[in-house]
């Protein structure tokens, strides 16, 4: 028996419009369109930024709301999962999307140097979104930049303010926080078993790195993360022309894994989220 893998499509991202590939999808039309290409091949979550349209991003509760209503349209049971990161924001402004109770949102749990800038999460900010997305309902992806927030996610789950088992994403690649090196990855993943027993996990690789960091997971009994957010380049020679072509690569390959794409009924069970309305 093949075991499924849940393929998350990051379809977006939170940098200018003018640095991207034509194939990045901006306005909320676009942005649904694209995910349901990936979702018609293969994926089950789609994580989501959004994006005035000349600007690097937003936090705009209206356009959240117009592309997860589209994508529940036309991708039956497909996760949605929003974005509440942000770089020079606060929490109100972090959260606010959050009142249209999406299944999943993401919740980094600790500040992390990246290359120009910090991705400042103050422990005041974590305990506030973390206990919004409790109290909503909102299952958190903990996204994991450097090792102390694993540490710190297992201190969140012992204090009621995420509810177990955790779901955590190790992001890979970023110059100045984790290194896309396996021994790295297995050695958080043994830290996981040990210190969140039962915590579902999933990796991103950063730029060229993806690919890479798609096979250890398959690999590895994880799940993935693809699509234009991490990674423009579908190979050293060309930009990817859609994140369906991204998506489309890693189920290419889940056979050499004895994987297989889960489908959405599936991806909500293995992350304990109710069934789609």
């Amino acid at each position: 028996m093949t075991k499924p893998v849940i393929i998350t499509v990051a379809i977006t991202g939170a940098v200018p419009k003018k640095a991207d590939s034509p194939a990045v999808p901006v306005r909320p039309a676009e942005q649904i369109e694209s995910t349901h290409e990936a979702f018609e091949v293969g994926a089950s979550l789609v994580h989501i930024h959004v994006r005035n349209p000349d600007e690097s991003s937003s936090s705009d509760p209206a356009l959240f709301a117009e592309v997860q209503a589209g994508v529940r349209k036309h991708c039956p049971g497909m996760i949605v999962q929003f974005s509440t990161g942000g770089r020079g924001r606060n929490q109100d402004e972090r959260a606010s999307s959050l009142v249209h109770r999406p299944d999943m949102a993401s919740l980094a749990t600790g500040s992390v140097n990246f290359a120009t800038q910090i991705y400042e999460n103050t422990p005041q900010l974590i305990d506030g979104m973390a206990t919004t997305m409790r109290d909503l309902g909102i299952k958190p992806e903990i996204e994991i930049f450097d090792l102390a927030m694993l540490y710190n996610t297992k201190a969140l789950v012992d204090r009621g303010l995420i509810k177990p088992p955790a779901h955590v994403q190790f992001v890979l690649g970023i110059p100045n926080a984790l290194p896309a090196r396996r021994q790295v990855l297995e050695f958080m993943l043994r830290e996981l078993a040990e210190i969140m027993p039962g915590a579902t996990w999933t990796a991103a690789g950063i730029g060229r790195y993806q690919l890479e960091v798609n096979r250890w997971c398959l690999e590895l009994g994880g799940h993935v993360r693809t699509g234009l957010e991490d990674n423009l380049r579908f190979d050293k020679t060309r930009l990817a022309k859609s994140n369906a072509e991204l998506v489309t690569r890693v189920t290419d390959i889940c056979g050499e894994y004895n994987r297989r794409p889960a489908t959405p009924v599936e991806a909500r069970q293995i992350l304990g989220l109710a069934p789609a309305a």
